[in-house]
């Protein structure tokens, strides 16, 4: 039952659409984008604006990122080789000024204070991990029939099995296998939301499978009509060309989750590496349920958290007259430091936790906190032991964990203090038996981490201010299972 295009090649009598028809890197660029970089990138719904952006999420060879001073709800979708993302400081060196969003929510004025105080010790994406972009393809080469994957982009945190369903010029008619109609829609042959069979394999993104209306052909076509293909990802195969039947049948709605496996190349199988699990907000549209629900991944690699998890709604922040609001300017910021040197216990790996980043944030408690359980969520040789101490609950950020075949989550309480951030990962810690692995100033190789009690209102970040600094919950008691 799980997903293989070649498998999938085979029973649909189709053919992937060549590497050489794509905008794309015959060999996929390595991300190496951590949660909370600062980066340049031009406003989505404004492209003659250069604006300052925050890496918000990763998957794959993507990032997702959102324009500082607008909200949560326009957040969106970059290759780590795209022109229109570059380090900071390019707008000024060709001569440019940054400019706030689309939708700033403060008063035009305030825009130069915001943007010293919001680049003011933030950590900046290094020149060295962007990459040049890829040339586009010399001509439209698409042919109508052909199998590639592509961003959904009613919910572009998904890339899906998809078919070329009309070529009009420059353009490609992009379908979604097993879906209906209303997904459809007309890009450009050199559109960066389209890849290569394999994409998602070879970057570790989540390729979702087809929907459940796909139709097989009772028997192949004519072998007079058999083309020999290169097909896309650095593999040979010779199938049939058959435009997919029932293209058109596609139906909204949930779909069972299915179990994925990683695409065996031609001719050899060779498996490929697992997949972070990631845990995705449901679609909403016009039609009720989602079109799809996160899928199960085995075995997931331990890589940096991804915050790309519901947050709440910020598009209704009050804009002051003249001034920047406190709520806006001085939220409660923090920054968790990891002991890689500490003890990692008997239920944490070592070797994983070592490529864990040296810190998480700085970033809203809430955030720091869902970064650091999943990463001990990530690093266990089990997760569920992991899940096992944790306990539903209220107003925070989504964790999950794979195990039993199936993909868990729950939501972590809602905190804005680093007091309750320690004494949280400090009692999952003794449940864990890796005490010493956080604290809330940077370790050197022979220090050790204070108890919680000894962390006061002294030693939070200096600049930040925390309007009393009270944690929701009961800070000696977090929401962890005894």
């Amino acid at each position: 039952g799980h997903f293989t295009w070649e498998k999938y090649l085979k029973e649909t009598c189709a053919i992937p659409a060549p590497a050489h028809c794509f905008k794309q890197s015959y060999t996929p660029p390595a991300n190496e984008f951590k949660i909370s970089m600062k980066l340049e990138a031009q406003d989505p719904r404004n492209t003659t604006s250069t604006c300052i952006a925050t890496v918000v999420g990763l998957t794959g060879a993507r990032l997702r990122l959102r324009l500082d001073g607008s909200d949560n709800k326009n957040d969106f979708w970059r290759l780590v080789d795209s022109a229109e993302i570059q380090p900071i400081g390019n707008c000024e060196k060709n001569g440019g000024m940054l400019q706030p969003p689309l939708g700033f929510r403060l008063n035009a004025s305030s825009w130069p204070m915001f943007l010293l105080k919001t680049l003011n010790g933030a950590e900046m994406a290094p020149v060295r991990i962007f990459h040049k972009e890829p040339p586009s393809p010399s001509q439209n080469f698409f042919k109508t029939g052909m199998k590639l994957e592509a961003v959904d982009r009613k919910n572009p945190h998904f890339i899906c099995p998809a078919t070329i369903g009309e070529v009009r010029g420059s353009e490609v008619l992009i379908t979604f296998d097993g879906w209906r109609g209303a997904f459809d829609y007309w890009c450009r042959y050199d559109s960066r939301d389209i890849f290569p069979v394999g994409w998602c394999s070879l970057t570790g993104d989540n390729l979702q499978p087809p929907g459940t209306k796909v139709v097989i052909p009772k028997s192949p076509l004519p072998a007079s009509e058999v083309n020999s293909e290169k097909p896309s990802m650095h593999s040979s195969t010779k199938t049939v060309v058959g435009h997919q039947q029932g293209q058109r049948r596609r139906k909204t709605g949930k779909k069972r989750g299915r179990t994925t496996k990683a695409l065996i190349h031609h001719p050899m199988p060779t498996p490929s590496k697992s997949v972070e699990p990631l845990k995705f907000p449901r679609k909403r549209g016009p039609k009720p349920g989602s079109k799809r629900k996160p899928r199960t991944l085995l075995n997931p690699a331990p890589t940096s958290p991804t915050t790309s998890t519901p947050e709440p709604d910020t598009s209704t922040v009050p804009q002051d007259a003249a001034t920047i609001p406190s709520s806006a300017m001085q939220a409660p910021t923090v920054c968790i430091y990891l002991n890689k040197n500490g003890s990692t216990g008997p239920h944490l790996d070592k070797k994983k936790v070592q490529q864990l980043p040296d810190h998480f944030g700085p970033a809203r408690a809430s955030v720091v906190l869902q970064q650091a359980v999943q990463a001990c969520i990530d690093c266990a040789y089990h997760q569920k032991t992991v899940f096992s101490f944790l306990k539903q609950g209220h107003g925070g950020e989504v964790i999950s964990a794979v195990f039993d075949r199936e993909q868990h989550t729950l939501n972590l309480p809602a905190v804005n203090s680093i007091t309750y951030v320690l004494r949280f990962l400090e009692k999952l810690c003794h449940n864990l038996r890796s005490d010493n692995l956080f604290g809330n100033q940077p370790f050197t190789q022979n220090s050790h981490m204070q108890r919680s009690h000894e962390y006061d209102h002294d030693r939070y970040l200096p600049g930040r201010s925390w309007g009393g600094g009270g944690a929701v919950g009961t800070p000696s008691a977090p929401c962890l299972n005894p």
